[in-house]
């Protein structure tokens, strides 16, 4: 057992250990139980010996010799990993299903097109299969988070879980989004699952018509209330940018980017501008050129996020920071009494760019907004990356004056 130094905060401790006592920064995955087959699903055995494919996944016992012993059938196939014969066993009992003649639900509501094998099939075994194809079937890599945000909204739709997927109807699906007592962020979290749910479920004709388009959120967007940094405020992270986190709030302040987009934006060095965004068709790979006060910032956070195997940038980890900086600086509240959010730093830019005159057509253009039905805008309206530039500009900050 050796001493290592810990990454978030450099204090000696054991390699053994699972976190950081002193921080708590995670330093391992303590791995995860395997899942235990349902009854009746079959089994799956270790294979000894140097072998490719370890794992062998067995059907439901169904003989026996006289003396009771259970007779193992021929195993459907041999896998690399204990996860993927889960997975196949999952498979093979879903395809074994026959649709009852005396549901006369399916009998007279299922279409004769439909795979019949999934006739039966629940919502619970449409995820399994679902998140096999998306997560572990699939040559794209998926962050942890996505893997978490997935399981986080299957597990906030419980009362779905033994239904049957095609009896589920629009009705079905809106009441989990409305009763669930979660945040806006969560509920868009259920939707995107339908709504992948759905794109499986078609693309392998387990059914036929897609209710989750169909499916809103109604209430309001909490995540985009907020209220901007007041004049004093901005001075005081001015006169303290040389303080360690403050530039990353500057950069969020004078760009309107709300945090989640640093982790995948594009910074043009040469150009001097980001490019990236999050959450709707406007606001995803826009442009938004970098006022000459923040371009160190900007320079600064790409050097220290890609030195290393890529992005590093971690949302969670920038928030905290975030409250850690505004508390030390006794900025941790507005002027109306209110406690200040990453995407405070937003609402600051959209202020910003109405105190100096930004042109409305160009703010819109920067932070992502919708024109909406404004035909002569959305389809007209055009700024170059030059006048986008001498907009920003107009901008002024308290070092300037």
């Amino acid at each position: 057992m050796t001493l290592i130094s810990c990454p978030e905060c450099t204090h000696n401790i054991s390699s053994a250990a699972v976190f950081c006592p002193s921080c708590g920064y995670p330093l391992k995955i303590t791995p995860k139980k395997r899942r235990k087959l349902p009854n009746g699903t079959g089994s799956i055995k270790h294979l000894s010996g140097r072998r490719s494919r370890e794992w062998a996944a067995y059907p439901h016992v169904t003989r026996f010799s006289p003396n009771g012993s259970p007779i193992l059938g021929p195993a459907i196939g041999y896998f690399k990993t204990y996860e993927e014969a889960y997975q196949a066993l999952i498979l093979y009992n879903a395809a074994a299903q026959i649709p009852k003649a005396s549901n006369a639900f399916a009998s007279s509501n299922t279409s004769t097109s439909l795979a019949p094998q999934y006739q039966d099939i629940t919502f619970s075994e449409l995820y399994e299969l679902y998140y096999y194809n998306k997560f572990q079937n699939s040559k794209k890599k998926f962050s942890r988070a996505s893997k978490y945000s997935s399981n986080a909204a299957f597990k906030n739709c419980k009362v779905l879980h033994n239904r049957r997927f095609l009896e589920l109807r629009k009705v079905d699906l809106q009441e989990v989004v409305d009763t669930c007592p979660l945040k806006h962020a969560s509920l868009e979290l259920i939707i995107t699952l339908f709504k992948g749910m759905y794109t499986y479920a078609l693309q392998n004709d387990i059914t036929e018509k897609d209710y989750s388009k169909y499916v809103s959120i109604n209430i309001a967007d909490d995540d985009e209330c907020g209220v901007p940094f007041s004049q004093t405020a901005l001075e005081t992270l001015w006169k303290h940018r040389h303080h360690k986190d403050v530039g990353m709030i500057l950069l969020m302040i004078y760009t309107g980017f709300r945090i989640s987009a640093f982790q995948t934006i594009h910074y043009n060095r040469a150009e001097e501008y980001f490019q990236g965004g999050v959450k709707t068709a406007s606001a995803k790979n826009r442009i938004v050129p970098l006022h000459p006060a923040i371009r160190g910032f900007a320079a600064e956070f790409f050097d220290s996020f890609l030195s290393e195997n890529g992005m590093r940038f971690q949302p969670y980890k920038c928030r905290k920071e975030f409250y850690a900086v505004l508390d030390a600086l006794n900025l941790t509240n507005s002027d109306n009494g209110t406690k200040h959010t990453p995407h405070d730093c937003r609402h600051t830019f959209s202020w910003l760019c109405d105190k100096y005159k930004v042109d409305e057509l160009s703010k819109h253009l920067l932070m992502g907004h919708s024109l909406g039905s404004d035909v002569e805008r959305s389809v007209y309206g055009h700024r170059t990356l030059d006048e986008l530039r001498a907009e920003i500009a107009k901008i002024e900050v308290p070092i300037c004056r």
